[in-house]
């Protein structure tokens, strides 16, 4: 649905300077342009709907209101440059619009600066000041993309405004770096240079598909979508203030006495009523799943033999308001655990394991799990996952119970065939897993924290046909709420187009996974969304040895950063012996959508006792070159050159299409 943008008025309307009648124009002619800039830069914490209206705020905001003496523009340079990519449409260089650029990044900028004074836990003031377009009763957001928009939009997200405000200029506009600094250091920005540095970090390896990316629909928050505000709540509100209002004509001198009345009846709930009144909680039917084309958590029916006891519902949500001494609470990382802004939606209330549990989703961020003894004087517990855009993998499954080493599932309704399976038994065939009436599946083991490995359970999941998708998967248990989705890259064929992940069923991924299963012992509780195992290349060993593979395992987490393990499996006697690491990488985009490209290198011991320097790069290497105590070449993407145990080398690479690599440690 297009936001209505503002009416442009005559060019020659009296009584205003030049400079007011020019920013008009470029306001007008550039709208869509500033508007999506301002997106951008705003933070992603306000949501989209916010985002949207005060992107758009930003923009009306930023015409100048004197009409007594020359704009500032007149002060602004205009931007000469060429855009960095053929074809790419440039910013418009001049004075007027790079006026109303300036004043539109003060504004979003202002939305992440808090005085020295400011509570730390609320909103900038820039957030709080309320300002023209204002929607009621409808929710506004862009449309949304596909999985490269969304990993573009969390890395977005765990940048300060100054870097994405870098990014936009340099991508949007085409701004060289030396413009952009000036600009962000006019805008107010403390380290434009280091902002700029930051942000070109975002757009590698591939500025070109960042930038296309950036201009997608996920990004335009003048075309948007409308789906109705919470109609509960609003109805709770209309009602709350015509009551309010009668209480007023009739009673106005008792007003006071009357409220008092009110909340000693009703106590902890006058600050966030509706949103946790057991009452207003929001609940999916039971076959919506089936008619939606939103596969995720918001299509989860509530279940569970407690679904209708408000009292336990209560208790939860007052746990989750307001955690009491005896409520141990945990979060994953990039959580937070403040309370409803809105009347969750409830999955779960039942009694699982001696224990009564709940399970809400808020607002497609987060799944809350609330547990509480049936017996005895333990304390309740309340654990925070984030869950935000999931989908039909990373939405089919959430531990709803932990005891020993064992644990039970709540699946989603579109899971039609459930069975278990041990990583490092490839060979060995699932087994059928018992699922109650609820969608709670029998006791799971659990993979080994710590100590040996001597197998690794996961759930091999089945979706319906009713969804169209009727694929098996594999997930995980890695100490979330949320189990992690296991997916396999296969190797690059000759001359084929670079290979997609795809689902870890079949014989290639599990043999992989076999060899790389223990390796994720490292990845729990660190809020992983899933993992794929990458095979990047294929090296044959030298004195005549067997091939052996080179494997990118990459963790993607819920919050946005990744970290990637590269591991090599050399020829071993038994299909589960471990990959040897070889190098560990933490926030960094390699071996994803934006890091297609990975040089990696390792010592290795022949049979012979010979030790040797092997690298192997991905499919757009075409040479490596070894320096330090040891010097070689090689034309390709692998290397082997004769090396001393210990010896100490710097691995780089060049790629097909221009450019170097340097080895990941």
């Amino acid at each position: 649905m297009p936001i209505h943008q503002p009416t442009q008025r005559s060019a020659t309307a009296p009584g205003e300077p030049l400079a007011v009648k020019q920013a008009e124009a470029a306001l007008v002619e550039h709208y869509p342009r500033l508007v999506r800039l301002a997106y951008v830069v705003l933070p992603p914490s306000l949501g989209r709907h916010r985002r949207v209206l005060a992107a758009h705020g930003a923009v009306q905001r930023a015409l100048p209101v004197t009409r007594t003496a020359p704009a500032r523009m007149a002060q602004v340079p205009a931007q000469s440059h060429r855009s960095p990519e053929a074809g790419q449409a440039e910013a418009p260089a001049n004075a007027p619009y790079a006026s109303m650029r300036l004043r539109v990044l003060r504004t979003a900028l202002a939305y992440e600066r808090r005085p020295r004074w400011w509570p730390g836990r609320l909103p900038a003031p820039a957030a709080l000041r309320p300002a023209l377009p204002v929607v009621w009763g409808l929710r506004l957001f862009p449309r949304a993309g596909g999985v490269d928009e969304l990993a573009l939009d969390r890395a977005l997200s765990e940048v300060p405004g100054a870097v994405r405000a870098a990014f936009a200029l340099q991508l949007l506009d085409g701004l060289p770096e030396t413009a952009v600094r000036g600009l962000l250091a006019e805008a107010g920005v403390e380290d434009p240079a280091g902002a700029v540095r930051r942000a070109a970090r975002l757009g590698r390896p591939d500025p070109g598909a960042a930038r296309i990316l950036l201009r997608s629909g996920e990004f335009d928050p003048c075309t948007v979508q409308t789906r109705p505000s919470d109609l509960l709540r609003r109805r709770h509100r209309v009602r709350a203030a015509a009551l309010a209002a009668a209480l007023c004509v009739v009673a106005g001198t008792l007003a006071v006495a009357a409220e008092k009345e009110v909340r000693d009846e009703a106590p902890g709930a006058g600050v966030t009523v509706p949103a946790l009144d057991p009452a207003a909680l929001l609940r999916t039917a039971a076959e919506q799943w089936a008619d939606t084309s939103r596969i995720d958590f918001t299509a989860w029916p509530v279940r569970g033999d407690r679904r209708g006891d408000g009292e336990l519902l209560g208790r939860a949500l007052r746990a989750w308001s307001e955690p009491s001494g005896n409520v141990q609470v945990s979060t994953t990382p990039g959580t937070v655990g403040v309370p409803p802004a809105q009347p969750p939606r409830l999955l779960f209330a039942g009694e699982v394991d001696g224990a009564a549990v709940v399970l809400f989703h808020d607002g497609g961020v987060r799944v809350v799990r609330y547990a509480e003894p049936l017996a005895g004087d333990g304390g309740a517990a309340l654990d925070f996952a984030r869950t935000d855009d999931a989908d039909v993998t990373t939405g089919a499954a959430v531990v709803v119970s932990r005891t020993g080493e064992k644990a039970r599932f709540l699946l989603a309704p579109w899971i039609s065939e459930t069975t278990t399976r041990d990583l490092l038994a490839p060979d060995t065939p699932g087994r059928p897993l018992e699922v109650g009436p609820d969608g709670i599946t029998a006791p799971v083991e659990r993979p080994a924290a710590g100590g040996g490995c001597d197998a690794w359970p996961v759930l091999q999941l089945r979706s319906s046909e009713r969804i169209v998708e009727n694929h098996a998967f594999l997930v995980t248990d890695l100490g979330d709420l949320a189990p992690a989705h296991l997916t396999y890259t296969p190797k690059p064929g000759r001359g084929a187009p670079a290979r997609q992940p795809r689902e870890a069923t079949g014989p290639e991924a599990l043999l992989a996974w076999a060899r790389t299963a223990c390796s994720l012992r490292a990845l729990s509780g660190s809020g992983v969304r899933a993992v794929n195992n990458w095979a990047f290349a294929e090296q044959r060993l030298p004195e005549g040895g067997a091939s052996a593979e080179w494997l990118c395992t990459r963790a993607d987490t819920w919050r946005g950063p990744g970290r990637v393990l590269v591991q090599f499996l050399q020829p071993a006697a038994s299909p589960t012996a471990p990959a040897a690491v070889v190098a560990d990488r933490n926030d960094t985009a390699l071996c994803s959508r934006f890091g297609q490209h990975i040089l990696a290198g390792t010592h290795w011991k022949a049979e012979s006792g010979r030790w040797y320097v092997l690298a192997a790069g991905s499919r757009a290497v075409n040479r490596i070159e070894a320096t330090g105590q040891v010097r070689g070449t090689a034309g390709g993407p692998t290397l082997a050159v004769r090396a001393p145990r210990d010896a100490s080398v710097e691995l780089t690479a060049r790629l097909r299409e221009g450019g170097t690599l340097a080895a990941v440690r």
